[in-house]
């Protein structure tokens, strides 16, 4: 491999530290292509071996029926990202402001998230076909300071909770990076959910159990599993009955923020100077999705799909805020639907809705859709839904400025249930403890 990839490359993997093991590289047709950051082409390695199997093992082999009992730390793992001496990696990382590049990171999480889950659900037995695992959602990526682009940076994470056929892996970002770890040193935590499938039936498969061993571990599980019932009470459809007490109160709400959009609608001059209507606030982008950005499955990675999403929702919010923004958290992602190579997807975003109640760090809240459209078959499919929140960039004291931001106004009934239905997602209370 050194003599194939340069001595910039090489020197970049020896400062690379990954706690996998990283079999030799082999040549097989599903390898991602060079669609990589030098992080992701670490964890491509060390799934190079389950990858190697799927293109060996036979669809009508066995599926996996005995099921290992497994404990958080035998799927752990870790990335470090030396920043402070490695300059062409730093150079990949940074934005056009000298500022930490979330996107990528946001793409190496999911990458990172995906290895734990192949180590999770891995069997000795190499005669069995292999699973099947995609990202079904993430929960909320909470940052909890700013991030640096010149100093060393760890991304880490387990599986933390198993159900029968899924599982949620925390991750965590870790800046500075020392021996005794501080509170104060993870920067951003998130939850990532996958689901197993049959290579041959592409229905749900069981994973491998979980055993905590750790009170920590056995608090995560309890949380990992609230969060499960929580969602599947969501797909259930929770929706408020016409007796329910908060009927009334949401039915009131929808027809007020109606009515304000309605008018700033229809009598512009009229209407509030500092709203503006939800359609105003739109960007959209398209792609054409190309075998680069594709998984070790074949299919379209979805950490490329999250950076450019969030890319278009930090446009979003650029252009709306009129000062660079800061970013707060990822609120939520859905991933209904693969994208495969080829196609054609658009990404559509818009400010849902804004809170300024807080004059220092008033939050704006972007929504990103990405259609898959196939223009052969007159059709288009949503398959992933973002959520992003940003803020204000405090250190961005752009001369003669208005930092004012506006409130969002929906002109329809659909966009208006949106924006309660959000709304009300991003201020659930859960229990104590639970991210």
């Amino acid at each position: 491999m050194e003599g194939t990839s340069g001595e910039s490359e090489t020197q970049r993997k020896k400062e690379l530290t990954v706690n996998v093991p990283v079999p030799e590289e082999k040549p097989f047709t599903l390898w991602p292509g060079k669609y990589h950051s030098p992080v992701t082409a670490a964890l491509w390695h060390a799934s190079s071996s389950f990858a190697q199997r799927a293109r060996n093992v036979s669809m009508d082999s066995p599926a996996q029926i005995t099921l290992q009992s497994k404990t958080p730390e035998e799927n752990r793992t870790s990335v470090v990202y030396k920043f402070s001496s490695d300059t062409s990696l730093r150079e990949e990382y940074r934005n056009p402001w000298n500022l930490f590049r979330i996107g990528k990171l946001l793409e190496d999480l999911d990458a990172l998230a995906g290895t734990i889950a192949v180590k999770h659900c891995s069997d000795s037995d190499h005669t069995t076909r292999p699973l099947l695992l995609v990202t079904a959602s993430v929960d909320k990526i909470s940052t909890k300071k700013r991030l640096r682009v010149d100093v060393d940076l760890e991304l880490a994470g387990s599986v933390t909770w198993v159900g029968r056929s899924s599982m949620e892996i925390r991750m965590e970002v870790i800046q500075p990076v020392r021996e005794l770890r501080e509170k104060d040193d993870v920067a951003l935590i998130a939850n990532f959910t996958f689901v197993a499938r049959d290579w041959r039936t592409q229905k749900a498969a069981p994973v491998n159990h979980l055993v905590p061993q750790t009170e920590e571990e056995k608090q995560l599980f309890a949380m990992g599993a609230a969060r499960d019932a929580h969602r599947k009470k969501l797909r259930m459809g929770n929706q408020l009955s016409s007796t329910s007490p908060f009927a009334k109160e949401y039915n009131d709400r929808l027809t007020q923020i109606l009515r304000e959009g309605r008018v700033l609608c229809e009598m512009p001059a009229l209407g509030d100077r500092n709203s503006i209507l939800m359609r105003d606030t739109r960007l959209e982008n398209a792609i054409i999705c190309q075998p680069q950005q594709r998984n070790i499955h074949g299919r379209i990675f979805g950490g490329f799909l999250m950076r450019r999403a969030f890319e278009i929702a930090f446009s979003t919010a650029y252009v709306f805020g009129g000062i660079r923004p800061l970013f707060l958290e990822v609120d939520h992602v859905d991933f209904r639907r693969p994208v495969d190579v080829g196609d054609f997807v658009r990404l559509k975003s818009c400010v849902l809705y804004t809170e300024t109640e807080n004059v220092e760090q008033p939050r704006i809240h972007v929504e990103v859709i990405a259609h898959v459209t196939q223009p052969e078959l007159k059709s288009s499919e949503v398959s992933n839904t973002f959520y992003f929140t940003f803020s204000l960039d405090p250190e961005c004291q752009a001369p003669g400025v208005d930092r004012t931001v506006r409130r969002v106004l929906p002109a329809t009934e659909e966009e208006a249930r949106t924006y309660l239905a959000r709304y009300k997602a991003d201020h659930i209370v859960l229990p104590s403890g639970q991210m």
